[in-house]
């Protein structure tokens, strides 16, 4: 009688045991193969969903000033980040939004604050092939006293 060895990734071409004979055969040694490509396949292969690893926090500008939200995320692949402003991509020439991290790390400024048009609630959006996550942070703005 023939057995196959599944004893661990070394494969044992034959052994004596009384009444057995142990080797083994092709379809053994695919077996223990397969067996080694689980136990090193490298698990950060496996997809994951975006994660946030840095969240923007809710702000409040001086009008004429500056405003910045830091927002970065993981995830497998690498999820790309982005902006929205009342479900929209931020477009504006006093919006800046810029990239770290490859694209999955990004900073939103907006510069110089505009009250009541810039006051709103921004979304990062985090989004990979396995997933997307947003996140939200609102911007209050303080107005300067009116002269008489």
């Amino acid at each position: 009688m023939h057995l196959c060895s599944t004893g661990g990734a070394l494969v044992q071409f034959s052994r004596l045991i009384p009444g057995f004979r142990l080797r083994t055969s092709p379809l053994c040694l695919l077996l223990h193969l397969i067996i080694l490509l689980i136990k090193v396949t490298d698990l950060s292969a496996v997809p994951a969903a975006p994660k946030f690893t840095k969240i923007p926090t809710d702000q409040i500008g001086v009008s004429g000033g500056v405003a910045s939200f830091v927002c970065q995320a993981s995830g497998n692949p690498k999820p790309v980040v982005y902006w929205n402003k009342k479900g929209k991509k931020v477009n504006s020439q006093r919006i800046e939004t810029i990239e770290f991290d490859d694209g999955a790390g990004a900073v939103l400024r907006i510069q110089p604050l505009r009250a009541p048009r810039d006051e709103n609630i921004y979304e990062c959006v985090a989004r990979n092939s396995a997933g997307e996550l947003s996140v939200t942070a609102k911007l209050a703005i303080i107005r300067g006293e009116a002269k008489s």
